[in-house]
């Protein structure tokens, strides 16, 4: 199997449920997979519930919205989700790893640009990674052997209607 390199970026809706479409793919196909999430953290949503019924692994390794809390206790959550991706990437025990919002990560500070292209250089050549999240730095594109960037064309927020259960969570 030749591993990919996948982003899902934009600022349109819809980065996350990508990803979490092709890892139900990947599974009904046999893949081993696990979602990573570096920003969300603490709250149940539909697709958790639906991922956990099917077998598929995530862990929710963020504190959620990066506005909220102390910005070191943040630092700390996405250190440990780093060095929880690269034990991963590195175990062999998986063929699709997502890397939810890991591109917040970076533009928000929590780490930096060479440790998230670390995990794309240390990937074994089978093992398919997924980067989601606004703003992907241009130097994981190049990397990328797959980009898709969502764009917003309207979104239901404009108009002010709350997020919804089931589509927004």
């Amino acid at each position: 199997m030749n591993g990919l390199i996948i982003v899902h970026t934009g600022d349109g809706k819809g980065k996350t449920t990508a990803a979490i479409g092709l890892a139900v793919r990947a599974h009904g196909a046999g893949l081993k997979v696990l979602i990573l999430q570096f920003i969300k953290g603490g709250r149940q949503s539909g697709e958790l519930k639906s991922l956990a019924a099917l077998g598929i692994e995530v862990r929710q390794l963020g504190l959620g919205f990066t506005t909220a809390g102390d910005i070191n206790e943040h630092k700390k959550s996405a250190r440990l989700a780093y060095e929880t991706a690269r034990a991963e990437i590195l175990s062999g025990a998986w063929n699709l790893i997502v890397l939810d919002e890991i591109n917040y990560a970076a533009k928000f500070g929590l780490l930096s640009l060479a440790e998230i292209l670390e995990l794309v250089k240390i990937r074994p050549p089978q093992i398919h990674l997924v980067f989601t999240g606004r703003d992907a730095p241009p130097e994981l594109i190049d990397a990328a052997d797959l980009v898709t960037e969502m764009k917003l064309v309207k979104h239901p927020f404009q108009r002010g209607i709350s997020a919804q259960a089931g589509i927004e969570f």
